[in-house]
C-alpha cells in the first residue's frame, strides 16, 4: 500500500481554469529524506549534483533541486527557477510515492478501468473539450503538436501519440477526427503501473497539465 496525499487539500488544482496551486512544505521534508539514486533507478531520472535530479517532461529539460525546494529550467549555461506549481506538486507527489520498478506497456486502460476510476466523474472528468475545439477537425495539427513534445505514434484511433511527462509514466492521447457522421473525440489512456504512484487527483492535474503543453506546442 503507498501513501498518496490528496492535491484539493490546501488549494484548486484546475491549471486549464487558471487557478494557483500550492505546495505543501511537507512535500519537499518527504523528498528531502529520499536516496536520490534510489529514486533514479526506479524512475530513470537522473542523478545531477548534491540533491538534484534530471528529467524531461514532454522533451523540456527539468531540474528537481531538493535542497532549494523547486523545480528548475535551463536557462543559458545556468539553472533559473521553474514557475510551474503543479508540474512541481505532481513530481513531488510521484517521486515520494514510487517504491518498486513497475513494468510498463503491459496493460494500458482508461480511466473506468482504475481503481478510483469513479473519481474521473462531473467536476473531475478529464478535461478535453479545449482539445477537441483545437483539434477535432485538424488532425494534422494535434500530430504535430504531439510530435513537438517527443510523442511516440502508436497506431490507435485516427491518430495517437505516447506522451511522457516522467520517463516511466506515459500518458495515451487518442483522437478520432469529426467527419460526416461522426463527432470529434479524445481519449487519454493510461499504464496501469501510473496508479501505484499517483492517486487520482494526481493523475486527474497530471493530465490537465499535459493538455495544456498540447494545445500551446502547436508548430505552425
Amino acid at each position: 500500500m503507498h501513501a498518496k496525499t490528496r492535491i484539493g487539500k490546501k488549494s484548486p488544482t484546475d491549471v486549464l481554469d487558471g487557478y494557483q496551486v500550492i505546495v505543501d512544505g511537507d512535500f519537499w521534508d518527504q523528498l528531502q529524506k529520499k536516496d536520490v539514486h534510489l529514486l533514479c533507478n526506479r524512475t530513470l531520472f537522473r542523478p545531477h549534483s548534491a540533491g538534484q535530479l534530471l528529467f524531461e517532461f514532454l522533451g523540456q529539460a527539468v531540474m528537481v533541486d531538493m535542497g532549494n525546494r523547486c523545480l528548475k529550467h535551463p536557462d543559458g549555461s545556468d539553472w533559473e527557477k521553474n514557475d510551474d506549481p503543479l508540474l512541481e506538486l505532481v513530481t513531488v507527489l510521484y517521486l515520494n510515492n514510487v517504491s518498486d520498478l513497475h513494468p510498463m506497456g503491459t496493460d494500458i486502460v482508461g480511466v473506468k478501468d482504475l481503481k478510483e476510476g469513479h473519481f474521473f466523474r462531473g467536476p473531475h472528468a478529464l478535461q478535453t473539450d479545449a482539445l477537441l475545439k483545437r483539434y477535432g477537425h485538424d488532425a494534422n495539427a494535434f500530430r504535430q503538436a504531439a510530435e513537438y513534445l517527443q510523442g511516440q505514434a502508436v497506431e490507435m484511433a485516427d491518430a495517437a501519440y505516447r506522451l511522457h511527462p516522467f520517463p516511466r509514466v506515459p500518458l495515451y492521447y487518442l483522437l478520432w477526427e469529426a467527419d460526416e457522421e461522426f463527432t470529434a473525440q479524445i481519449t487519454v489512456l493510461f499504464d496501469r503501473s501510473i496508479e501505484k504512484t499517483l492517486a487520482a487527483d494526481a493523475i486527474w492535474a497530471l493530465v490537465n497539465r499535459v493538455s495544456a503543453e498540447l494545445l500551446k506546442k502547436t508548430q505552425g
